[in-house]
């Protein structure tokens, strides 16, 4: 893709654009909750020449010692306001549990810190809006864990789609299924909270916080809009050990246009993995696989099981039943699709958006987009949660609208 294209389609690259002028700039990071996914980002931080890893902050030990391991010599602490209080430090990365979230931000940003999120940024909508207006009056660096926005799949089919190459798109399906109990080995029974906090309704919102909000930007980015009411329901049905987060969700997106985006999620069963389907009148792009196909792919022969029982339906009935034969489902299983970068995909986006991180510090400069797009997954992962809790379908809060063009949304005046 052209420098001029990829602009239009991710303006937030640009991030990338003062690469040479600042080689010889350095930030000063610090890493608040260095679990499992706090050490993945710190695998590609520590690499980063522009970047120094300088202290972590942790309220379990263990977590610190694997850190440590990686960066010795950096400083640890065990609450992470004295982290903030060292003035060198001018950024943190942030990957503690969702609850926690926003009251370390905004800690961060009240002590002039520029601020990593993972994803969701807020266990609350109202939480939410605070901390993005606290990020727009600091003046201060703001990105969240939503590593497709830098992914070369998705920004080459997002470019596709805008462009109209798949046709009108009207519809989404999102998905994320795995099989497997979400625990995590405890050493000692006081301990389980803590280190299994994504079960537990105090801490997480479960498989719509943690798998959701990656899935549903990536649909509003497709369709460029908000969806204006959602429904949704979920349940215990298979990991009933005591958890209190659901192992199985389904949520409808609608737009007002009529377009829908609907997302899934079980964990007791993963043979379709996860993926988001992005349907055009002219094709299908499924970015995660990272192919495209289109509908006008040449018909195949019917295979030889097909044409016996279609020949037996004629002695039988006279005729086909409808169109052929009843027991061919209608699908373009023979249709092999397109790698949209020529081959299959290799790793997702999260190495270049750390890397856009540190150059967002490193120059002072904030991307557009990034906050938004991150505010926003969050935003309607959370209402999805309270659709299913509620057996209701929930409009999107006006009040919880922020001016973003792309979206055509506009704060409310207060």
């Amino acid at each position: 893709m052209g420098a001029t294209t990829l602009a239009a389609t991710s303006p937030w690259l640009r991030t990338f654009a003062t690469v040479d002028e600042s080689a010889h700039e350095r930030c000063r990071l610090g890493l608040i909750g260095p679990g499992s996914r706090g050490r993945f980002l710190l695998s590609f931080l520590a690499q980063n020449p522009k970047c120094e890893i300088v202290a972590f902050a942790d309220i379990y030990q263990p977590s610190l010692d694997e850190a440590l391991m990686v960066v010795p010599t950096a400083k640890t602490y065990h609450d992470y306001r004295q982290l903030l209080e060292d003035k060198t430090i001018d950024g943190v990365v942030i990957a503690t549990p969702l609850n926690t979230h926003y009251q370390i931000a905004r800690d961060a940003f009240e002590a002039g810190k520029h601020v990593y999120c993972e994803k969701a940024i807020a266990y609350t909508m109202e939480e939410t809006l605070d901390l993005y207006r606290r990020h727009l009056a600091s003046g201060r660096i703001f990105f969240t864990g939503q590593q497709r926005l830098f992914d070369p799949r998705y920004i080459q089919v997002m470019e596709l789609v805008h462009q109209g190459v798949f046709g009108e798109v009207a519809a989404i399906h999102a998905f994320w299924n795995r099989n497997g109990d979400w625990r995590r080995e405890v050493p000692s029974p006081e301990l389980e909270r803590l280190i299994n906090w994504r079960l537990y309704s105090e801490s997480s919102k479960g498989l719509m916080t943690e798998l959701a909000c990656h899935q549903l930007q990536v649909g509003t980015w497709a369709l460029g809009q908000l969806p204006s009411r959602v429904m949704g329901t979920g349940a215990i049905t298979f990991w009933k050990d005591g958890r209190e987060v659901y192992d199985n969700v389904h949520c409808i997106y609608e737009f007002e246009d009529g377009k829908q985006m609907t997302y899934a999620s079980v964990i007791s069963n993963k043979f379709y993995g996860l993926e988001e389907q992005i349907l055009g009148n002219k094709g299908t792009v499924e970015p995660e696989r990272g192919k495209y196909y289109f509908e006008d792919y040449g018909p195949a022969p019917a295979p030889a099981f097909v044409q016996m029982l279609m020949e037996w339906e004629d002695k039988i009935w006279g005729a086909n039943t409808f169109a052929g034969s009843s027991w061919d489902p209608e699908v373009a299983r023979n249709n092999p699709g397109e790698y949209i970068l020529g081959k299959a995909p290799e790793a997702d986006g999260t190495s270049l958006l750390t890397e856009a991180f540190v150059e967002a510090v490193c120059t002072a400069t904030q991307p557009p987009r990034i906050a938004e797009e991150g505010y926003y997954a969050t935003q309607l992962c959370l209402i999805g949660h309270e659709a299913i809790e509620q057996h209701k379908t929930l409009p999107f809060p006006e009040a919880m609208k922020i001016d973003y063009e792309p979206y055509g949304t506009k704060a409310p005046h207060r």
